[in-house]
């Protein structure tokens, strides 16, 4: 059976996020344990798109995702890389920008979105694609400051080579000046230049 890992009460994406670190670390079979069906259909489809098969045992709030790579597929290159020397980097800035501007994700409750923020910036840290510069403004800068857990996502992005820069006009307005806690303080001027650099621009 493998390697089994507990996901029960873990929000998205992190069962996800411990599927494919799995996957990339040349595992071949391995369990994922979680307590919902929408966890249970996103492992799915990450199994599919990844070369492996899954069963399924269980029902309500206790689930076990069985993944198995599929005959004749092969583990990722940067998967046995990684195996191979621990201490290779795993990822590297490109030429985008993530631009921030406020401390949620998307419409509706702020709660929520405060939560879908964090979960975002942490998945980014998991990922092989990040961008070159993460822009602070007007409510992101909250994120910095005030959210300790965004804001420790925003620091291991930052000693993987990101460039986190943070409105210092932002933090001013909202007294956040001597609060921050990750990245640096820069200025609309700069900012502004960024944007204009970045081949692609993500507002989050």
């Amino acid at each position: 059976m493998g390697k089994v890992i507990d996901a029960r009460g873990k929000a998205c994406p992190m069962p996800v996020v411990l599927a494919k670190q799995q996957m990339d670390a040349g595992e071949d079979s391995f369990t994922i344990q979680v307590d919902n069906t929408v966890a249970v259909q996103n492992l799915q489809r990450l199994a599919d798109s990844q070369g492996f098969r899954t069963t399924v045992e269980g029902s309500g709030a206790e689930y076990a995702i069985a993944f198995h790579r599929a005959p004749g597929a092969t583990a990722p290159a940067q998967g046995a890389a990684a195996a191979a020397n621990p201490a290779a980097p795993a990822a590297r800035a490109e030429d985008w920008a993530l631009y921030i501007a406020r401390e949620t994700m998307g419409e509706g409750d702020p709660e929520l979105g405060r939560n879908l923020a964090r979960m975002c910036l942490y998945a980014l840290t998991q990922s092989t694609h990040l961008p070159r510069w993460i822009l602070c403004l007007n409510g992101g800068v909250k994120l910095a400051t005030v959210d300790e857990q965004a804001a420790g996502h925003l620091r291991e992005l930052a000693e993987k080579g990101v460039e986190v820069l943070v409105c210092g006009t932002c933090l001013n307005y909202y007294g956040l000046t001597e609060q921050l806690k990750a990245g640096r303080v820069s200025n609309l001027y700069e900012l502004l230049e960024k944007l204009q650099q970045a081949g692609k621009v993500v507002s989050l």
